[in-house]
């Protein structure tokens, strides 16, 4: 940046919690320049001198960067409504996306993996300017054996889901299946290698893909220019089966056993635990019957694996599988972390830091750093002391996209 540019943003007097996993920094400064890059976030007596565009007084309140939500679902709005897409008026449903895409932002995400019903339209609308909203990688469709996870066909022929699942059920059926979502703008392919909670037809036991056919979809991606592939994944052997085939993280992991754990930790594989959906989604009014059964009897199950995870060490990105939870309210998944035995320090690490780092952002955002995208929030209090006052988007008062101010509650 020429020196005679002013800086375009600069926010002055904050605890910054800068997402490295680094101690705070009180009277904190940080200094953006004029193409939305973090010049300086350290101490304000460090800070470069210079005129800005516009300056921020962040006393008494948190400077974090944007959080990065790695499982959302915000083409649909719950559970009882992505089996019954059919019904919605396609063209409202697109402005009511773009109120989801807006609530999610102003929660403090300013990027998001969409893992299933986001067609990549929305990419393409955000990184334009069209709507506001957090970045977005999709995996547009969801990748199923027939019967599996993401069938959601009645005996009829018909799909309620209005086209959510991509079914194939052989190893070369699967490499024709990948091309398609290629085809189709994926940034992430998402494989089910378990049935779930939401699935008619299936239990979170039942194994879906086969070793050899995630290992397919592995080597299928690797042809053209990879991908990361995310394995939707509840019970232990189709757990393993996704690790041994080669993915990218576990979605859910509820029943990632000790061998489970320690083959995660050898291959270097990410777990997104998505602990909102297990103990905030349990909602009876809202949910089909065999949805809610099923996340009654895995809660359990799920708390004693995942405090194993974090106890252990396994790498875990935050998610919180928004739509079987309600969208805007993502930052709640951080209290789940710390009640499962992350320090608060820790789950705002795995939703920035260890988020970026699953989606091969890390060297563009997911901290404050020299030479990142300004992607960043202002939280009143102190998170580090209390982190449920993340989990209240009223509580985020300023969020910003490569410095640009998308949500400003300060009347400044």
């Amino acid at each position: 940046m020429s020196h005679e540019q002013p800086f375009s943003l600069v926010i002055t007097g904050a605890r910054l919690v800068d997402g490295t996993g680094a101690a705070p920094v009180e009277d904190a400064t940080l200094v953006v320049d004029d193409e939305g890059v973090v010049v300086h976030a350290g101490p304000g007596d460090q800070a470069p001198a210079g005129p800005a565009v516009r300056t921020v007084d962040a006393a008494g309140r948190t400077l974090l960067p944007g959080f990065i939500d790695t499982h959302v679902h915000l083409g649909v709005e719950s559970a009882r409504q992505m089996v019954r897409r059919f019904e919605q008026d396609s063209t409202v449903e697109v402005f009511r996306t773009a109120e989801r895409l807006r609530a999610t932002l102003h929660a403090g995400v300013t990027t998001v993996r969409d893992l299933g019903g986001l067609p990549a339209g929305y990419r393409t609308a955000v990184e334009r300017g069209l709507t506001e909203g957090p970045r977005i990688h999709t995996a547009v469709r969801i990748l199923s054996h027939t019967g599996g996870h993401a069938d959601f066909t009645s005996e009829c022929g018909f799909d309620p889901s209005s086209g959510m699942g991509e079914i194939a059920d052989t190893p070369d059926e699967v490499r024709l299946a990948v091309r398609r979502l290629l085809r189709s703008g994926a940034d992430v392919i998402k494989v089910c290698a378990t049935g779930g909670m939401s699935s008619p037809y299936d239990q979170p036991d039942d194994e879906g893909l086969t070793e050899d056919e995630i290992r397919t979809v592995v080597e299928e991606v690797a042809r053209h220019g990879g991908r990361p592939v995310a394995a939707h994944a509840q019970g232990t052997a189709g757990i393993l089966n996704a690790i041994r085939g080669g993915v990218t993280s576990v979605e859910h992991g509820y029943g990632m056993t000790a061998e489970a754990r320690a083959l995660a930790g050898e291959r270097g594989t990410f777990v997104v635990p998505t602990l909102s959906t297990v103990f905030d989604g349990i909602d009876k009014a809202t949910m089909e019957p065999h949805h809610y059964e099923k996340k009654v009897r895995w809660s359990s199950i799920t708390k004693e694996n995942i405090s194993a995870a974090i106890a252990e060490g396994v790498r875990i990105a935050m998610g919180t599988d928004a739509a079987m939870v309600p969208h805007g309210r993502n930052l709640r998944e951080l209290t789940h972390l710390v009640a499962l035995g992350m320090t608060p320090l820790q789950a705002i690490t795995a939703g920035t830091r260890t988020a970026a780092e699953l989606l091969g952002l890390d060297d563009e955002t997911g901290t404050l750093e020299p030479g990142k995208r300004a992607d960043l929030i202002l939280c009143e209090g102190d998170p580090l002391a209390d982190i449920a006052l993340l989990a209240d988007p009223a509580n985020v008062v300023l969020v910003a996209q490569a410095g640009v101010i998308r949500k400003n509650g300060l009347g400044t």
